[in-house]
């Protein structure tokens, strides 16, 4: 949601089924690891995200990625074997 432009925190709880103590905490805990920046524009508390931030989770994961991809990939070689044996 914040990836087009900033929020603040009442559009973002009426994105959700949760209450608005409960995205104010999550909220918190993104601003704490920097992914989400919150500005205050007089009453209202706006979320910015901040990208760059998530790339370095993103490089963080990579390598994982690539490791549960070749997993899947087998998985699924796997599958076609069984299915072309069963047809036999």
């Amino acid at each position: 949601m914040l990836t087009h432009k900033p929020l603040n925190l009442n559009a973002v709880a009426d994105a959700f089924e949760i209450s608005r103590p409960a995205i104010s905490k999550h909220v918190k805990i993104l601003n704490e690891c920097g992914i989400v920046t919150i500005e205050q524009r007089g009453r209202e508390r706006f979320c910015r995200i901040q990208p760059e931030s998530l790339k370095e989770v993103a490089d963080w994961i990579a390598p994982f990625q690539q490791l549960w991809e070749q997993r899947l990939d087998s998985f699924e070689t796997y599958l076609e074997q069984l299915k072309t044996v069963r047809n036999q």
